[in-house]
């Protein structure tokens, strides 16, 4: 499909020779000498063409009117560029500011005029596939995406539209892990006024403390060792859209208040930076812990709780709606048959008989794992039962029979009999008694960090001592 262009010029042999010029080029070029038949012409359901080339002032008015109305509209993702024989500096700021690519004055070298055009063609095309992006995403997440019939998943959804429809600064959403809170993040933010805009995501307990700052609110060259360029931290790249905090009650402390400094004052100043950088994001935070009891305990700041809990949201355990085992089991049956191209199609009572008896203490994302695992391994239509694999105790009060131990080395079954998040919760679990509960030596065992040590003893419920 060529390239598009609408030439908006009321000089009726300039616009016709620019027409025949780009046409020659190969593009698909149309030609109106009024704002009322361009208005008409990008109005009436045609391919939006990629670029606008138009005087400023025609007969029937100012070109910059038309932007403005056009540019309230978010379906309209054309580049303007604007020739004038006059130059004035109102409207050339004007232009700019209502988000022109170019202004440029008459007369206009063909040269000069092609290099701008081929630049706001590729402006273009890149700002449609965001806007396709966006609209898909829209269309995936929306309330009924969070699937389930009880009573708790409708209050749930109704509560996530209501959320959605008002312009919130900042919210808390609870939970323990595997509810769900991404999800309900990711339909917030598609679901409400900043869905143009990014969503950007941070696990505040993936990083350690010295990477987490930088990526929270970016670098200047040369502010540490390593820093060997600018770096837009995440914050910055989120501005007009939203920003989500999973796990925020591992943000360390100073972060933390940092991080208040920047929501109230709506701005950050990178690190080696000098200069404060306004932002408008949109926060909202996740928490597997109740970050009331952390700011009781001192363990979270209470003028950030207070700052980022303008609206709270919790999410119920799967365990407190089993009866939405039965809309989300066939999901996740349907999404893996497509992955794994499996034919699974019916669940035998004996497999919904074991999910409903399960305490699913990981929640959502436990029984997304285990479908997944069933329908890998499926031989027909039936999903196997055989690897539901849902006897193993969610507490591990002991070894399993078939581990064995032999000074600094486990050996783990293969045989399917003990699930993978059991062998790491085991793992990370021995480890910890070895080391007398110390934090830091196990994380050294392990070839990881401390944080990531935390998240995953508070995933996994094992209380150091």
């Amino acid at each position: 499909m060529p390239d598009s262009l609408l030439i908006i010029e009321d000089e009726r042999l300039l616009g016709t020779e620019l027409q025949r010029h780009y046409h020659r080029k190969g593009w698909d070029v149309a030609h109106v000498e009024t704002l009322r038949g361009a208005e008409r012409f990008l109005r009436r359901g045609e391919p939006e063409p990629f670029v606008v080339l138009s005087d400023m002032n025609l007969p029937d008015g100012n070109a910059l009117d038309l932007l403005e109305r056009l540019r309230a509209d978010s379906r309209y993702t054309c580049e303007w560029i604007f020739l004038t024989g006059y130059g004035e500096v109102p409207d050339s700021v004007r232009a700019l500011r209502l988000g022109a690519y170019d202004f440029l004055t008459k007369p206009c070298e063909q040269d000069r005029l092609d290099l701008v055009v081929a630049g706001a063609v590729r402006s273009a095309k890149a700002q449609q596939r965001l806007h396709e992006a966006s609209s898909s995403q829209v269309r995936r997440y929306t309330s009924d995406s969070f699937l389930g019939r009880s009573a708790a998943a409708r209050r749930v959804r109704d509560i996530l539209e209501k959320i959605a429809a008002v312009p919130f600064s900042a919210l808390v959403i609870s939970g323990e892990t595997g509810t769900g809170k991404g999800l309900a993040a990711r339909i917030l933010h598609y679901s409400g006024r900043r869905a143009e805009g990014p969503l950007v995501e941070i696990n505040c307990a993936a990083l350690p403390r010295e990477l987490l700052e930088s990526e929270l609110f970016g670098h200047e060259q040369g502010a540490f060792t390593g820093a060997k360029g600018r770096h837009r931290g995440l914050m910055e790249q989120a501005n007009t859209g939203t920003l989500f905090l999973d796990e925020i009650g591992e943000l360390p402390a100073d972060l933390q208040a940092k991080l208040l400094t920047a929501i109230e004052d709506r701005a950050i100043r990178r690190l080696g930076g000098e200069r404060l950088i306004a932002v408008d994001v949109q926060i909202i935070a996740a928490s597997n812990r109740n970050l009331e009891e952390s700011v009781a305990k001192g363990a979270f700041r209470a003028d950030l709780f207070h700052r980022l809990s303008v609206v709270q949201l919790e999410l119920p355990a799967l365990r407190e709606r089993k009866e939405d085992l039965e809309d989300l089991v066939p999901v996740f049956v349907s999404e893996y048959n497509a992955k794994a191209a499996k034919q699974v199609r019916s669940v035998p009572g004996t497999a919904w008989s074991a999910m409903k008896q399960h305490s699913w203490p990981g929640n959502v994302r436990e029984l997304r794992n285990v479908i997944e695992r069933c329908v890998l391994f499926s031989s027909g239509v039936d999903l196997p039962v055989d690897w539901l694999q849902l006897s193993a105790s969610p507490a591990l009060e002991g070894a399993p029979v078939n581990v064995a131990t032999e000074g600094d080395r486990l050996h783990l079954p293969l045989d399917g009999s003990m699930r993978l998040e059991d062998m790491d919760r085991y793992i990370i679990e021995t480890t910890l008694k070895r080391h007398g509960y110390n934090v830091t030596a196990a994380a050294r065992a392990l070839g990881t960090t401390r944080n990531t040590l935390r998240y995953r003893i508070q995933k996994y419920g094992l209380q150091s001592h």
